[in-house]
């Protein structure tokens, strides 16, 4: 295992229940091994000419780097906003039992 195979991935949503039910089917879909929801996030950012205010959740998913184009697609079809934030960071390191769950926990 390289750590380059693997990302965390931040995907921001309506709220914590939305986000919930959409890592549900990603682990269930072997396209994430494990998602982190934080509640309560307030997000700041211009939209269509104008600065919105908005309270939202994040989720951080451990997955493959791999899976990054499969989960933006999914995003993209699922998500309400038209715009999803998917972002994904490579990990720089990981507890090396902790990266072989996530390769063994997703498709490859």
């Amino acid at each position: 295992m390289s750590d380059t195979d693997l990302v965390d991935v931040t995907i921001s949503g309506p709220d914590e229940e939305w986000l919930a039910e959409f890592t549900h089917r990603l682990v269930t879909d072997r396209l994430a091994a494990c998602g982190n929801i934080i509640p309560d996030v307030r997000s700041i950012y211009r939209w269509e000419g104008a600065v919105e205010d908005a309270s939202e959740a994040v989720v951080v998913l451990h997955t493959r780097a791999s899976l990054v184009p499969a989960i933006v697609e999914r995003a993209n079809s699922e998500h309400p906003d038209e715009v999803p934030q998917v972002v994904a960071v490579p990990v720089a390191g990981v507890n090396p039992a902790y990266g072989q769950w996530i390769l063994d926990e997703t498709a490859s």
